[in-house]
């Protein structure tokens, strides 16, 4: 699994590549309208010398075709969607608009005559663009996209180009020449591209156009790729659970081997709320040692996950533990308790944050416990801050550190617990940066002191709102161990920035989450009452993603951009020489 986390930060890092369109059906509109503007009065006014008293009838005629082609663009489509006809129709305008200002601006500098060649050329380019645009992203296959690459600039050209000159314009050779020579590179285009991820891949295309239909909630595509490509395999999940000796309420801790993702909305992506609620809502499902190998590909490994939860055995159970330890080595930062011969530890590096812990600290960690004849440590990767993947030099730290505090616990002596548990289910508390699980404080009393531990069901934090929190918690004399979060896939928006999910604390403050947090430690310490604690064990066979989906994606992406870029050149330098016809 030690390549997973390259092949999944970059498929990240190309996240941005989705923020090329507009995040409004209504902008693409409008400003497509205004470009199509631009294009008739350039021609108008520069190309066919015209007076505007004349002509002024052409401009709102073009508005009105283009308008209309919008609309019926959409029956070609493989989902019907109006708003990537706009968009597309956008982008297609703006290649128009720029070839007609560039031949103006040739004419100017060269000291040349205005000639229609750059209004009939930009026809097709805004012909061209279709075709890639329609085959890559809209499900249209090759022949169909030649058949209506053209509805909508040749009506648009048709109206703007007076009847007299349509033959004329049409039939110049090197308008034929250079337009039809950007459709075939447009075709050959799409067909490489479409075939960058093979073997491992069939069509990238159809990658593409998955996950677009799942960023409109439809995953039913995308959920079938990827489980087509999932393996089936054990995992395991532990839990802590607390629970009153009346029998009247109880607390879990969840560590899920697998992992939240791949993204919103799509298979586990929502898997720690899911759980969350299966348990009752009086859980905190923590972020285990584990990678994006480990997401479900669907909603049915989802729900089998779900309900073989419920088969979990119990290995161990006690009334004592001991209080924590913490152990700081420089950027690492490790905390921990022991429930009977099972130690619980925290592993964080905030304020300075890092990545997914890799699996080779787990076992690593696990294999030093077992020659301490403990049990099965549970290790959470608090995930609360933002960071790389962790250094060599911060990963020694961390094994040290965690070393360190299972020797210590070994040491420590063990008292009986008391435990209270409140949420935020109850309180206003929905901000964009902050999953459907809310917020979650549990209280433990141990030999006479009580310690907090945080819970949010979110994507990470910001780095330092960990620090912001507990430092408000100690003006208050009250001792908050740790935040963890979730690390959910769950996006109540869509962000529209680089990593596409806010982490907590960007858009929410420290000091309003920190409020909230008080009032939810409020509630917990209320209701404390003597506890006993379980260790619940369960392992599960489900689908799961794997690494070599991840690496074919990574592969196909690489890969067609690395063409498109070679195209890109090789196109700009073919409409650079039309400049000087």
């Amino acid at each position: 699994m030690e390549n997973t986390p390259d092949d999944v930060s970059n498929i990240h890092n190309r996240f941005s590549l989705t923020l090329v369109n507009p995040s409004s059906h209504y902008f693409s509109l409008f400003v497509s309208l205004g470009v199509a503007v631009i294009i008739s009065t350039t021609t108008l006014l520069e190309y066919l010398e015209a007076s505007i008293e004349e002509t002024w009838h052409v401009i709102p005629a073009v508005i009105v075709v283009l308008f209309l082609t919008q609309l019926l663009d959409t029956r070609f489509t493989k989902k019907k969607e109006y708003s990537k006809s706009l968009h597309s129709s956008l982008f297609a305008n703006m290649l128009w608009a720029a070839t007609v200002l560039l031949g103006l601006l040739a004419s100017f500098v060269l000291g040349k005559e205005t000639s229609l060649f750059f209004v009939t050329f930009g026809m097709f380019l805004f012909a061209s663009f279709r075709i890639g645009i329609y085959t890559t992203t809209l499900g249209v296959n090759l022949k169909k996209a030649w058949a209506i690459c053209f509805v909508q600039p040749l009506a648009m050209f048709a109206v703007l180009i007076p009847q007299d000159l349509w033959f004329q314009t049409l039939s110049d050779p090197m308008a034929l020449f250079y337009g039809v020579s950007f459709m075939i590179i447009a075709s050959v285009w799409s067909v490489l591209t479409d075939r960058a991820g093979r073997p491992g891949m069939e069509s990238t295309h159809k990658t593409i156009q998955a996950y677009l239909a799942s960023q409109k909630n439809d995953h039913t595509e995308a959920e079938e790729i990827m489980e087509e490509r999932s393996s089936e395999t054990k995992v395991a999940t532990s839990q802590i659970r607390l629970s009153a000796n009346k029998g009247d309420k109880e607390f879990r801790m969840v560590l899920p081997e697998i992992h939240p993702g791949p993204y919103h909305p799509v298979g586990g992506s929502n898997i720690p709320y899911l759980i969350y609620k299966n348990l009752s809502s009086s859980a905190m499902v923590m972020h285990s040692i584990s990678d994006h190998s480990l997401n479900l590909p669907s909603k049915n490994e989802v729900e089998n996950y779900l309900k073989n939860l419920e088969n979990s055995k119990v290995t161990e159970e006690g009334l004592q533990c001991t209080e924590p330890v913490t152990v700081q080595i420089n950027k690492a930062r490790v905390m921990g308790l022991l429930f009977g011969k099972n130690p619980l530890l925290f592993l964080s590096l905030s304020p300075h944050g890092m990545e997914d812990i890799p699996n080779y600290m787990k076992n690593d960690i696990e294999q030093y416990a077992k020659n301490r004849n403990y049990s099965k440590p549970l290790i959470v990767d608090c995930h609360n801050a933002m960071g790389e993947e962790i250094s060599n030099e911060d990963g020694e730290d961390m094994l040290k550190a965690a070393k360190s505090c299972l020797d210590t616990l070994i040491t420590k002596d063990s008292f009986p617990i008391e435990f209270g548990y409140a949420n935020s289910d109850d309180m206003d508390v929905w901000t964009e940066d902050l999953g459907m699980g809310g917020l979650g404080i549990v209280c433990l009393k141990i030999n006479e002191k009580k310690y907090f531990l945080g819970w949010a069901d979110a994507n990470n934090m910001e780095n330092g709102v960990r620090e912001k929190i507990i430092d408000i918690f100690v003006k208050k004399d009250l001792q908050l161990l740790e935040i963890c979060t979730s690390d959910t896939h769950y996006a109540p928006v869509k962000a529209r920035n680089r990593n596409g999910y806010y982490q907590l604390g960007l858009i929410t403050s420290a000091e309003k989450l920190a409020k909230w947090f008080l009032e939810i430690a409020g509630n917990a310490e209320s209701n404390t009452t003597t506890a006993k604690f379980e260790i619940l064990e369960n392992e599960t066979k489900v689908k799961v993603m794997g690494q070599g989906i991840y690496e074919d994606y990574s592969k196909a992406l690489d890969n067609s951009l690395k063409i498109t870029k070679g195209f890109l050149i090789g196109g700009v330098i073919f409409f650079i020489t039309s400049l000087f016809l």
